[in-house]
Parts: structure tokens; C-alpha cells; sequence
């Protein structure tokens, strides 16, 4: 017998409580989100995602069908050059970003869209303007910044995005737009945030920071205060390996959250499951790496035990902590090809993290490359998913029912099991077989078995 073929939800000691969930956000769901920015790349390069059966499969079902219920997606302005070649890191414009939308909406999922106000890459590095608004002054950067933010949920909505959270800028740690003076960003986020507000009103708006180990996001929000921003989500990055300890993250953002009434989250995290490299291009991290301290096993078990301790961390915030994000956990090369047939795909398609043609924008490209994060992802080389992606699973709010799309259904602490094949339930509640048992061919030994 295949019990593979069941899939239950894992020990509830692998299990985390958003016990003091806020209702009125997510439908009353905690956020159960992944950033797969680069994925119509990454697809356009030829990789293919299989389910957890090892089927060939659209990753946006599969993301769903484990719980997966908010997309991530970065927008930069102008990612060309003037010719039209692509800077790469997954073609993330407006309208990439507009199709990734709509493959999240058909399984429904909700999108967080990440606009950077840059061309390229924005981090607590680098905050490069547009190359189109580098002549404005400041009152002109903010008509542009409320001009484009508007253009850029216009278009999402309009191809069927399902909206549910725009984040204003991204790792803006004292850094946006070019702008160095915090007050003044400030005054360039009010842009972005009213156009958010003038869009839908029931938009959460986020702003988002990196390394709640730095001692400086207390001030970051008292900032934005005394500043009088219009926002809803105080938002972190949090790699473990380089941001510190979880409990160190429940309390910067816990402080947070009680100061200033405002709901937290993680908006990145990624943790490796090996310390091999699928492309050919390095590894942003590894047992080698000098910078980075691991509190897991570099394994599948040691990413999984990772991702279920951040979600804790931030349920452990109380009733504003709402929810993780996993930073591309689909972001890999075509497996078993040689550097210059990947560096060949880098370049045609943008699936890597720049290309040659970036280096007019950003000084720190010096050729095309691929993914450092490829042994960070939920799929293996080979597009399967891995078993950390259940993770995502067993995530939800105390005293709810439990619903995994093609799992299990946890009802007065009784599973329930959905066929693959028919979609329906075994059930055991008037001791008879049903017709999802009876279309699987299982006998009424085997859910007898299931069920004690």
C-alpha cells in the first residue's frame, strides 16, 4: 500500500498556531506566502515543476494544493536597456508581474505586489533610481512614485490579479529612491501609500525592512510616526543564517506591533536544504560560507524545521504577526547543463540574476549570472517538490478547520482523507465507504487502518 499517495498533516509538534489571529485579515487566514518573481523566466528557460507525486505540473497548483495562499512578485520601472535587451533576475516588469498575478488568482491565491521604484535589484545596498526619474527633484519624484504605483495595480487588476497587499519599496533600511534622509523617504512613501489608498482601501500597505538584528527598526517606526504614514504592515526580511536568533525576531517585531498598532510579518526568509549547486553559478550560502551562522541541519529536515520556527516566531507576536514569505523557493537552471549552455539561457531569457546587459544600470555586474538560491528552494534541481513545501500545510489559526487542498482535514481531531484522483473525502462519520473510497478501490480495511 502507497500511503504516499495520503499525505497527512505532520505531528502537531510540527504544527503552528496563529492562536490569536486577526479576523479581519486574509479571510482570517494567516499569511502562508512565497515570492516566485522569476518563475515565468525561470519556465520560458525550460525547467519544469513536478507535484509531490512526481507529476508534471503547473507550480502554481501545486503551491496551492499545499497551502501556498499569497503570491510575492517584484515590479521594477524599466529592467531594459535601450534596446530592449533584458537586465535579467526574472524580467520583472510591470506585465511579468500582471501574468503572474493571474496564474495566482486561477488558484486562489492573493498577490502581494512588491513595487522597488528602481530598474534593477533594490536592497539595504541599492536603491538606484529609475533611469527615467534621475533629473527629477523631490516633489517631482513624488508625483511619479503616486503616478506609477496607480498604473502599476491598475494593470495588475484589470489582467485579474487578486490585490490583497502592496509593499512601498523593498529592504528600504534608511535607503529609497536614492533619497538617505529618513523623513524625507518618509515623504516619498506617503506618495505610493495614497495611491495604494485611492486604489482599494481594503489594500494592506507594507514597508519593508532588512535584519531585525541591526537595533534600528525601533527607530525606522518611530520614523514614520512622527511622519504620520498611512500604513498597515511593518515588514522584515529574516535569514536566519545572517538576521539573528527567532526570538530576537518576535521581539523587535513585537515591540513593534505593540507601539504602534501595526500588523508584522516576515516578508523574505530562505533557508538551504543542501550544499550543492544546481546551475553552475555559486551559492549564496553554504556550510562553507565564513559570514553565516546555521541553527539547522543544511537538509530537508533542517529547512523544514527552519520555516516552522519562523512562521512560530511570528505567531508568537500575538494578534498582529500575520504571516511568512519564502524568497524564491522555485528559482533554479535547467539541471544537468554546462555553464555556458545555462550562461546561454541566463542571457536569452533573463532567468538568472542579471545579465551582461544590467552592468549599464548596476556597476556591480560584471557578467551573466544564475541563481544563488537554488539550494534554497522547495524543489530539488529536477523541479520536484521537496517535503519542506508541506510546511505550509500546517499553518493556521487555533480552532479552525483545517483544509489542505489535496491533504488531509483535520475535524474534533480526526483526519480526513481526499483522494488524488476523484478530490473526494473518505469518511468515516456514518461507518460506511464513500464514493471517494469507492473511486480510489481501497478497501474498508484500509481506512479503518487510517483512521486508528
Amino acid at each position: 500500500m502507497d500511503l504516499t499517495k495520503f499525505p497527512l498533516v505532520s505531528a502537531e509538534n510540527d504544527t503552528v498556531y496563529f492562536s490569536q489571529f486577526d479576523m479581519n485579515v486574509n479571510g482570517g487566514e494567516p499569511i502562508r506566502g512565497v515570492d516566485i518573481s522569476s518563475i515565468l523566466a525561470v519556465e520560458n528557460a525550460g525547467v519544469t515543476f513536478c507535484n509531490e507525486y512526481g507529476r508534471k505540473q503547473d507550480i502554481f497548483r501545486t503551491l496551492s494544493e499545499h497551502g501556498v495562499n499569497y503570491i510575492r512578485v517584484r515590479v521594477w520601472n524599466e529592467p531594459y536597456d535601450s534596446r530592449g535587451n533584458s537586465y535579467g533576475g526574472g524580467n520583472c516588469d510591470l506585465y511579468t508581474a500582471a501574468e503572474i498575478g493571474r496564474r495566482a488568482a486561477k488558484y486562489g491565491m492573493k498577490l502581494l505586489v512588491d513595487i522597488q521604484y528602481s530598474d534593477f535589484w533594490a536592497d539595504p545596498e541599492k536603491q538606484t533610481r529609475p533611469k527615467y526619474w534621475i533629473q527629477h527633484d523631490h516633489e517631482t519624484l513624488k508625483g511619479e512614485i503616486y503616478k506609477y504605483t496607480a498604473w502599476v495595480l491598475e494593470t495588475i487588476s484589470e489582467a485579474g490579479g487578486n490585490i490583497g497587499m502592496v509593499q512601498v519599496g523593498n529592504e528600504t533600511n534608511c535607503f529609497f529612491c536614492g533619497e538617505t534622509d529618513m523623513y524625507k523617504i518618509c515623504d516619498l512613501f506617503a506618495s505610493g501609500d495614497q495611491a495604494i489608498r485611492d486604489f482599494d482601501r481594503s489594500v494592506l500597505i507594507a514597508h519593508h525592512f532588512a535584519n531585525p538584528s541591526t537595533g534600528s527598526y525601533a527607530w525606522y517606526a518611530q520614523v514614520m510616526d512622527e511622519c504620520n504614514l498611512d500604513y498597515d504592515v511593518f515588514a522584515t526580511s529574516y535569514y536566519p543564517y545572517w538576521h539573528g536568533t527567532t526570538e530576537n525576531l518576535t521581539a523587535v517585531l513585537k515591540e513593534i506591533a505593540d507601539t504602534y498598532n501595526k500588523y508584522v510579518m516576515v516578508a523574505e526568509t530562505a533557508y538551504p536544504y543542501t550544499n550543492e549547486d544546481g546551475d553552475t553559478f555559486g551559492n549564496a550560502v553554504s556550510e562553507d560560507s565564513d559570514s553565516a551562522v546555521f541553527r539547522y541541519d543544511i537538509s530537508v529536515e533542517g529547512q523544514a524545521q527552519c520555516l516552522t520556527d519562523v512562521f512560530q516566531a511570528v505567531a508568537n507576536v500575538g494578534e498582529k504577526g500575520i504571516g511568512v514569505f519564502y524568497w524564491e523557493p522555485a528559482w533554479l537552471g535547467v539541471n544537468g547543463i554546462s555553464w555556458e549552455e545555462q550562461s546561454s539561457l541566463w542571457k536569452k531569457y533573463g532567468s538568472g540574476w542579471a545579465t551582461d546587459y544590467a552592468a549599464e544600470y548596476d556597476a556591480s555586474v560584471t557578467g551573466a549570472g544564475g541563481s544563488s538560491y537554488d539550494n534554497q528552494a522547495l524543489f530539488d534541481f529536477e523541479g520536484n517538490s521537496l517535503k519542506s513545501l508541506q510546511v505550509f500545510r500546517n499553518i493556521y489559526p487555533q480552532n479552525n478547520e483545517i483544509l489542505n487542498p489535496k491533504g488531509a482535514v483535520i475535524e474534533n481531531g480526526r483526519y480526513r482523507i481526499k483522494n488524488v484522483n476523484s478530490e473526494l473525502f473518505i469518511s468515516k462519520k456514518t461507518g460506511t465507504l464513500s464514493r471517494a473510497m469507492e473511486l480510489s478501490g481501497h478497501s474498508q480495511k484500509m481506512m479503518t487502518t487510517l483512521f486508528t
